[in-house]
């Protein structure tokens, strides 16, 4: 196992490619702490799920874009564990609209959760890891924050943000063992996808630009991520992997 002994803290874990990422974390060895806002009972599952396997998880509410709230999460990991290896920093929104119709809240609640929950979390594990010379923390970013996309400026100033904050860290913390990388998906299958009534037409204009004529599977991050998480990728930091089928070709 890639993980055994290590302990993880990865944010939006109750969903999609965050329970995806906690659960394959866990099959490489890792105990998880993994942060919900609202869905309490799909959080409770992934933890069991987690506990069948023979390791330590829990699962605890968080708004990431509250410093004092990441705090909490991870005194609560390292009480529970002892130790923080890992950090994922996965949780995100989009709310979604035309730059000149956009409200300031719309802007500015996005670029909150997304841009400063990722340094929330990276603020109060980077200290840890700094005096333990070791750690991996990888940011799930997107396609969007490299290209931009029509109708989702909040979204894609975020989303490139986390890439440039993804770099200065991982030159900030690399002389202390700690390498810092982001994942870029393309269209992931997840709920928010299921469930969109415009499923169908996304689906439609992302395969235009898929090479390899499938949707993403949240599975497909968490395989990427786990490696990054992992001594397999201790000379990888400060990159941006894209996991997109060939989407941004």
């Amino acid at each position: 196992m890639l993980l055994e002994g290590k302990n993880a803290i990865v944010t939006g874990g109750s969903q999609g490619i965050g329970t995806a990422t906690s659960l394959m974390l866990a099959e490489e060895g890792a105990n998880v702490c993994l942060t919900y806002r609202s869905h309490k009972e799909e959080a409770e599952v992934v933890v069991k799920r987690i506990e069948n396997m023979g390791l330590k998880a829990l699962a605890v509410k968080c708004d990431i874009s509250s410093f004092t709230e990441a705090e909490s999460v991870v005194k609560a990991g390292l009480e529970a564990f002892g130790k923080i290896d890992i950090l994922v920093n996965n949780a995100g929104m989009n709310w979604d609209g035309v730059c000149w119709k956009m409200a300031e809240e719309q802007w500015d609640r996005v670029l909150e959760v997304n841009l400063k929950g990722y340094f929330n979390f990276t603020r109060h594990t980077a200290p840890l890891f700094k005096e333990q010379k070791s750690g991996r923390i990888v940011n799930v970013t997107s396609i969007n924050g490299m290209r931009g996309k029509f109708g989702q400026t909040n979204y894609s100033a975020s989303k490139a943000g986390i890439i440039g904050y993804t770099k200065a860290v991982a030159k900030e913390l690399g002389a202390f063992g700690v390498t810092v990388n982001a994942v870029a998906p393309g269209l992931i299958e997840t709920a928010m996808l299921r469930e969109s009534d415009a499923r169908d037409k996304i689906i439609d204009l992302a395969m235009a630009e898929i090479v390899l004529k499938r949707v993403g599977q949240p599975e497909d991050l968490a395989n990427v991520i786990a490696f990054l998480a992992s001594d397999k990728a201790k000379h990888v930091t400060g990159e941006v992997i894209k996991i997109d089928g060939g989407q941004y070709i």
